[in-house]
């Protein structure tokens, strides 16, 4: 487990200075934001005097962040050791797949009743930005941008609770995802994939959207999870 060193830094802090009001959810953001995007991996442990130093805070606030994101899964906490970020095996990353699929099911028969061609149209600039990270070769931007995809699809649900656990499960699937340091298949073909529920979705086919979109996240759920069995068996 590697501790967050600024010194070993000396020109980057991880996390920008915070104002006074809200402090506890605004560190919980950032420290969310900063596993979702690998800044912070599985097992490392998130050093509460450097936060507070960097946000321009007390710790009072960062320990009831670190706390609030605790009750989420997101962190762990020892006794005299501090806070960590939580550390997943292949079996709990299947799990959360799981969850995420009957998530994303049910927030897109709920989206394909009340989508409009200009969502699609959207949805569609989604896949294109994806096909233009996979040719740059932009890894993490398109995870980032994947995410943001299926988080659209579930916001058109209309159901904001349901797209709030969504941003919950995917934070926990990107710092799995972050762990392995490489995408689970060629970047263009994982682009392209999202052509189909595209189609699915112009054609306003729930039954086909259904199938398309339980066949994507399956093919995901099972290229991670194998790929992290095997680094980690």
């Amino acid at each position: 487990m590697t501790n967050i060193d600024k010194a070993s830094h000396p020109d980057s802090a991880l996390f920008s200075e915070l104002p006074s009001a809200d402090l506890a959810s605004r560190i919980a953001d950032q420290v969310l934001q900063a596993i979702g995007d690998g800044r912070l991996i599985p097992g490392q442990k998130v050093a509460e005097a450097q936060l507070a130093r960097e946000m321009g805070t007390s710790r009072a606030p960062v320990r009831e962040a670190l706390r609030l994101l605790e009750s989420q899964g997101l962190i762990v906490s020892h006794p005299r050791r501090g806070f960590f970020v939580h550390s997943y095996d292949a079996d709990e990353l299947d799990d959360i797949y799981d969850l995420r699929e009957c998530l994303e099911l049910h927030a897109a028969e709920a989206a394909v009743a009340r989508i409009t061609d200009a969502d699609v149209d959207r949805l569609a600039a989604q896949v294109e930005l994806l096909k233009r990270l996979a040719q740059d070769g932009q890894m993490q931007e398109q995870v980032t941008q994947d995410y943001e995809f299926h988080r659209m699809l579930c916001a058109l649900g209309d159901n904001m609770r349901v797209v709030r656990l969504f941003d919950q499960i995917a934070t926990q699937l990107r710092a799995g995802i972050a762990l392995l340091g490489r995408n689970y298949d060629d970047p263009w073909e994982i682009a392209q994939s999202h052509d189909v529920l595209i189609d699915a979705l112009r054609q306003k086919d729930a039954a086909r959207l259904r199938s398309e979109l339980k066949e994507h996240l399956e093919e995901a759920r099972f290229q991670v999870v194998a790929l992290f069995r095997n680094d980690n068996g």
